[in-house]
């Protein structure tokens, strides 16, 4: 009789917890079920922020999971184009060309501001000093030695070593790319009017896929020069150089000196849609090679899709959003332009 009593409890205590388990399954079921996967590609310059921002934003809104594949700003925009991914994002905007293959409207929303700096490897007492024009024909293999009379012109005092210069550039089409020739197009004329995605560099310089082959191919071997996003620079322990901007003082990239990049044009952002460039500023203490980057995002997106990526827009646009680029050394907007920017994100259909 003992032994049949147990054996009942024992029975009933399994029903019990089985009958936990599934209820526990259904409602994770459920869950998953109402979850929301969103796609994205493109400019691997924000893929550090975007990255932190996609995994916070997980915590604000569960339902939601967001891919972000840093590919370079000429691959999300052709996925985006292709329709593969449900947003694109890019260090220079769309084309004319570009938005009339994706077949419909794309709103540029700047999510943060960041630098491209002119990166080294050599071992030297303090920053090196370059302007516009050295700049320009180093990357265009006019410069072959890093103690060039103009280099050393820009820098007296510092002892240069007798080095050849190794030049590292992106292969893949970039938007750090379309940043750095937009400056070098306004400031070298070796360069003028050949701002773009994609350069024909000269024969001898080394390429590689985004922020980071790049960063890897300075760190390989000492004498070699890039161009990269300040935040690649950072995180890689890497010296990268002052630069001589408009107002002619030797500029260091920081949050500060790229904020003084975007200073006062809020107006002018607004009348053209958000798409300004701000490379080569005339700020007194604006770091020149400075710029904007935007998500792009289509008209019609999917109906469940789209408003949980408007509710991240406003998250990330917002203070927690601003406050962790801050942290990760890229440049948050200025205030009064993301009012603005969060009036055209309620415009998004």
């Amino acid at each position: 009789m003992m032994w049949r009593s147990l054996s009942t409890y024992v029975d009933v205590n399994l029903l019990v917890t089985s009958l936990i388990a599934a209820l526990v399954l259904l409602v994770g079921l459920n869950v998953y079920a109402s979850s929301q996967l969103i796609n994205g590609a493109g400019a691997t310059f924000p893929e550090p922020i975007y990255t932190k921002w996609f995994s916070e934003f997980q915590k604000v809104d569960p339902t939601v999971t967001v891919n972000y594949q840093g590919i370079g700003s000429g691959g999300g925009i052709r996925q985006l184009t292709a329709g593969t991914v449900d947003f694109g994002a890019s260090d220079a905007p769309m084309t004319e060309a570009e938005v009339k293959a994706a077949g419909k409207k794309v709103a540029h929303i700047p999510t943060v501001l960041g630098a491209v700096v002119v990166s080294y490897n050599l071992k030297l007492d303090k920053a090196l000093k370059l302007d516009g024009p050295t700049i320009g024909e180093i990357f265009s293999g006019k410069i072959t030695q890093w103690n060039d009379a103009k280099i050393a012109a820009l820098n007296p005092g510092l002892k240069l070593p007798n080095l050849p210069i190794a030049v590292a550039t992106r292969s893949d089409s970039s938007g750090t790319t379309a940043v750095f020739t937009d400056y070098l197009s306004k400031v070298s004329p070796l360069w003028t009017g050949k701002a773009a995605k994609t350069a024909d560099w000269f024969r001898g310089s080394i390429g590689a896929k985004g922020n980071a082959g790049v960063a890897g191919l300075i760190k390989q071997a000492e004498g070699t020069v890039g161009y990269i996003e300040l935040v690649y620079a950072l995180e890689n322990k890497l010296q990268f150089a002052h630069v001589k901007n408009k107002a002619g003082s030797f500029i260091e990239a920081s949050m500060n000196s790229v904020s003084a990049a975007a200073a006062g044009l809020t107006k002018e952002m607004v009348e053209k849609d958000f798409q300004v460039s701000i490379t080569d500023s005339a700020a007194k203490e604006a770091y020149p090679i400075s710029s904007f980057t935007w998500l792009l995002i289509p008209d019609g997106m999917d109906a469940a899709k789209g408003p949980k990526v408007v509710k991240f827009l406003n998250w990330a646009l917002g203070e927690s959003g601003q406050k962790i680029a801050q942290d990760m050394n890229y440049a948050p907007l200025p205030k009064d332009l993301r009012s603005k920017i969060l009036e055209r994100v309620k415009k998004v259909k």
